[in-house]
């Protein structure tokens, strides 16, 4: 008695699973759609892959991010600073 209890569970706790995967990949699929429709409107998807992804951060952890990437294109000599301009 208690195995088929632990069996119900577990059957449970997969089929929620697998009905989650399938939502996801609908998700996958709306998402990738969204992205083909901004860059058929002129979009560039990759920065705006970025963009998404600099949202998610917190302001403290963007800044520090974009300091860093700043002061690596100066020493690589990507662009000048803006006293030189």
């Amino acid at each position: 008695m208690a195995q088929e209890g632990v069996n119900e569970k577990l059957q449970s706790i997969v089929d929620r699973i697998e009905a989650l995967e399938e939502e996801k990949a609908g998700i996958a699929h709306d998402i990738k759609e969204v992205y083909s429709q901004a860059k058929l409107e002129g979009f560039d998807v990759k920065v705006l892959r970025q963009v998404i992804r600099l949202r998610k951060m917190e302001q403290r952890e963007r800044e520090e991010e974009e300091s860093l990437l700043s002061m690596y294109m100066q020493a690589l000599g990507m662009y000048k600073k803006p006293a030189d301009m």
